[in-house]
Formats: structure tokens, sequence, C-alpha cells
């Protein structure tokens, strides 16, 4: 069985990315199983020092990250996947029973050391968005990926 950890910073959003993240993660079932992780913010302030704050959460990520399991970082610099690439990671994954965290930061990203660390860097456009709408798209497109592999409508 495929175990995806969605690890995502920020733990007091909107109810509608909450909303939107939950319906695309739940629907994914059977051979794969996939989770919304929250990983608490580090408090902001007008003076606050960033790279400490994204050193902060990054422990806080890696405490949440299976052992084992690929880490795969969202950034901007990453890589671009389409839709059907994706779904052949996810199926070459299923098969080789390996575990995957995807990984999103909050609004100044992840600290460099994380990225460096990460098995694979990619990003969901070349566009920049929201870690917010990042945490949907990202939901949507692992039920998307899923979906193609298991030869549901849903991708067309």
């Amino acid at each position: 069985m495929l175990k995806i950890k969605l690890l995502s910073v920020g733990d007091k959003l909107p109810a509608w990315v909450n909303e939107g993240t939950r319906e695309y993660i739940n629907r994914i079932r059977g051979n794969t199983s996939a989770e919304l992780v929250e990983i608490p913010a580090q408090k902001r302030g007008k003076h606050a020092d960033v790279p400490r704050i994204l050193a902060r959460e990054s422990e806080a990520i890696l405490k949440q990250h299976t052992p084992g399991a690929r880490l795969i970082c969202l950034d901007r610099q990453g890589r671009a996947y389409d839709s059907l690439t994706f779904a052949d990671k996810i199926r070459d994954w299923q098969q080789l029973g390996q575990n995957i965290s995807f990984v999103i930061g909050g609004p100044e990203g992840l600290d460099t050391n994380l990225l460096a660390r990460a098995d694979e860097t990619w990003t969901l456009s070349k566009m920049t968005f929201t870690h917010h709408v990042a945490r949907i798209m990202l939901a949507e497109q692992l039920y998307r990926a899923w979906s193609i592999t298991e030869g549901l409508p849903y991708h067309r």
C-alpha cells in the first residue's frame, strides 16, 4: 500500500482551504492512502528572523516525515510534471512500496537545508501561488494521478 503524507505549514487556515484539501484527499482509497498533516506556522512579526523561522518549521516537518519515505518539496524552482507523468510516478511508487511525503512551506517557502535534503523538488507551475492554494492544488493533483492509475474517468 502506498502511503502519501501532505506535510503543509499552516494550521489556522480558512475553512475553504481545509474543505478543498480534504475533499480530494478523502477520495483517495484502495491501495493508496493520503493524509494531510498540518505543521504549525511559527509566529511571524515585524522584525521576524525568517531564516530561524524556516529552520524551526523544517524541524517540525522532519518530525512528521516517515523515515524511509521519499521526501518531495514543493518550491518555485522545482521540476514541473504533467498529470500523466505524475500518475506514472504514483504507479511506480505503488509497485515499489515507496511511501511519499510532499512538503508545502509557509509564506516564505522552505528552508534551504530542507530543500537540499529532499529527494526531489517539484513545482506546481511557473506561476506563484499562495501556500493555501498550493495545498488544494497538490491534493487535487494527487487525486487526479490516483484516478488515472485506477482507470477512473476523472481525468479527461
